[in-house]
């Protein structure tokens, strides 16, 4: 495992982060997001990357591909928080720590949206921060693996 490299996963819908429903996910990019995060791990002196797909089968796969390579994935599931056993399934082949991150509240919202398939295998979840959460995360995963 290559020590202080942490993947960012975004799930479906993220790539129109700034676009949709700016009232419920604000109007920072994915793009801007991975910036700021970027000048964060610079600034604790770990690596950063990001992914986004909107494909369940992308997502397992960039799981996948994390292992025995980064020491921590924080993983925004989008709506494949709440369904999808196979992300949960490939979290658990991950032996490195997982945070779950939401940029809203997902219990202030639909009740469908108040089960997560991932917190059962997340070390930490971070929900309800905006935007802002993406930077909170990559804090709190540089201290874990430090």
């Amino acid at each position: 495992m290559t020590p202080k490299n942490i993947r960012v996963i975004n799930g479906p819908n993220l790539n129109l982060l700034g676009q949709r429903q700016p009232e419920i996910y604000g109007y920072d990019t994915l793009a801007s997001i991975a910036d700021k995060c970027g000048v964060v791990a610079r600034d604790l002196g770990v690596v950063v990357g990001f992914e986004q797909s909107n494909h369940e089968g992308a997502i397992v796969d960039m799981i996948h591909a994390a292992r025995g390579t980064v020491s921590a994935i924080i993983i925004n599931a989008g709506a494949y928080t709440h369904t999808s056993a196979a992300i949960h399934d490939a979290l658990k082949t991950f032996d490195g720590y997982v945070i779950e991150l939401h940029i809203s509240n997902p219990h202030a919202r639909d009740e469908f949206r108040h089960h997560s398939w991932i917190s059962a295998v997340a070390d930490a979840v971070i929900a309800g921060a905006g935007a802002y959460g993406y930077e909170l995360a990559v804090r709190l995963a540089a201290e874990k693996i430090a």
